[in-house]
């Protein structure tokens, strides 16, 4: 989205209008320059400000820039990689862009600073420490672009694309109380899911109604009404994977780090080991990359309803070396209980649970969520009936490709407002947080708004669900 941070009226204006006025458009693609493969996750981003985006699986980007800031500096940077910089106006949208690795020493940074922190425990801690200072420590709101898509091993099942707005107290208080989300428009919004998902309707019915349990094989799908299978599946989209859950969840690992029992709180070290790995350089500024293991808890995320314990972390941090500031948090929960790892077999298929990627920007010398993104498996049905007739070879199909479920939810921040008195006015308005809910489709408003580029395997799969959608819904 477009960014001024110079004038209240300017952003008045935008929030009336949204269009009306020249963009520059920047689009490529990011490749390694000594393995020619594509680099996923670069930021591209106009310096000293926050407009900005990622580059998709294939490395490619495309970004709307306000035509106020064509002779600013377009940078290109991913984390390992000496840093790309042109003008706005400058930048070729034919050639392709080329990043060298830029990798800094270990020991002679180690050497020079003997007083800092030597072990990954040490560093981490005293990032955790510096976060009341890294952090935002007062409200702001941040607009970006939401994809929400699920999928089993097959196709797409639903994709919803969004603007969202999101209003954050800042770091020192509960986001349970103190965060806000609006969905704003609505780009895409395609779902197959009532067609396979009894299972949601039997949760809902034994979690909600008064009635007797139920049992999958007891539910005929053609007694029920559509609108009863959207209403479980709504009802279970929330309790697993709704939008608050990646903000006021447990996985918002720094921001609600102050939680009773949080991942990220007082007893960080029983549940994760930190190992310094090396010292990698992102956009001229050294960082330290350090590897995330297990200690001598399990992790568990304690979902209402939900056996979500018995994990062990896996992954990286990526912490600045001048100020201890989090850059960057891969993060995975990884089934290690006995019955955790049965539970996740042969739910899911797979022992992976939960997958984490959140990177930060500096604005104003606080770290800002940049990019989100976030995937979990999902149970969505239980299998094949035993008692129907179709082939061996349908069954294995079923079973093994069609059954299993996962969702990924991607956000990207392109926006950020701390003027209270703009605070204040988009407070006053009427907030409503459900991505589920239809809304027309404004296409002036999103001629300008930056999105995610889709992998192209993703916009294949998005073209196949929408056409699917279209003749089910018809």
């Amino acid at each position: 989205m477009f960014k001024n941070f110079k004038s209240v009226v300017f952003f008045i204006a935008l929030s009336i209008t949204m269009f009306g006025y020249s963009q520059t458009e920047v689009k490529n693609k990011i490749t390694d320059f000594a393995t020619l493969m594509p680099i996923e996750s670069a930021s591209i981003y106009v310096k000293n400000t926050t407009i900005g985006t990622v580059s998709n699986a294939d490395g490619k980007f495309v970004l709307q820039v306000p035509s106020e800031f064509a002779t600013d500096t377009l940078i290109i940077s991913s984390i390992g990689y000496k840093s790309f910089k042109v003008p706005v106006n400058e930048f070729d949208n034919d050639e392709e862009i080329y990043l060298e690795e830029d990798v800094a020493s270990l020991d002679e940074v180690l050497l020079i600073a003997e007083t800092r922190p030597k072990t990954g425990n040490d560093i981490v801690l005293k990032a955790m420490e510096k976060l009341t200072e890294t952090m935002p420590d007062s409200a702001y709101i941040q607009k970006g672009f939401l994809r929400h898509k699920e999928r089993n091993k097959v196709e797409f099942k639903w994709l919803i694309e969004s603007a969202i707005t999101v209003y954050d107290s800042g770091y020192t208080v509960s986001s349970d109380n103190h965060l806000k989300i609006n969905v704003d428009q609505m780009r895409k919004s395609y779902d197959l899911r009532d067609v396979d998902s009894i299972f949601s309707y039997v949760s809902y019915n034994n979690q909600n109604a008064k009635r007797s349990r139920l049992k999958v094989k007891d539910v005929d799908r053609r007694r029920l009404t559509t609108n009863q299978l959207v209403k479980a599946i709504k009802w279970n989209d929330n309790r697993v994977n709704g939008l608050q859950n990646i903000f006021k969840g447990k996985l918002n690992l720094l921001r609600n780090a102050n939680d009773a029992r949080a991942l990220f709180g007082e007893n960080i070290l029983d549940k994760h080991h930190f190992d310094l790995d090396t010292i990698l350089v992102d956009n001229d500024r050294k960082l330290y990359k350090i590897k995330i293991s297990e200690s001598t808890d399990f992790v568990g995320l304690d979902t209402k309803g939900i056996f979500n314990e018995g994990y062990i972390a896996n992954g990286w941090l990526y912490i600045y070396y001048d100020n201890y500031a989090f850059k960057k948090i891969e993060y995975e929960l990884i089934a290690a209980s006995d019955a955790q790892k049965v539970r996740s077999k042969r739910l899911f298929d797979t022992q992976t649970n939960h997958k984490l990627v959140i990177t930060y920007m500096e604005y104003e010398n606080k770290m800002y969520p940049n990019y989100i993104y976030y995937e979990t498996p999902k149970l969505v049905n239980v299998g094949y009936k035993a008692d129907e007739k179709v082939s061996d070879e349908e069954k294995e199909r079923y079973n093994k490709e069609e059954r299993y479920y996962y969702t990924v939810q991607e956000i990207l921040f392109s926006e950020i407002i701390l003027d209270k008195e703009v605070i204040k006015t988009e407070l006053a308005r009427d907030w409503d947080m459900d991505i589920f809910s239809p809304k027309p489709y404004n296409k002036e408003f999103w001629k300008n708004y930056n999105i995610l580029l889709e992998s192209e395997e993703d916009e294949q799969l998005i073209q196949d669900l929408s056409q699917r959608a279209s003749l089910f819904k018809d």
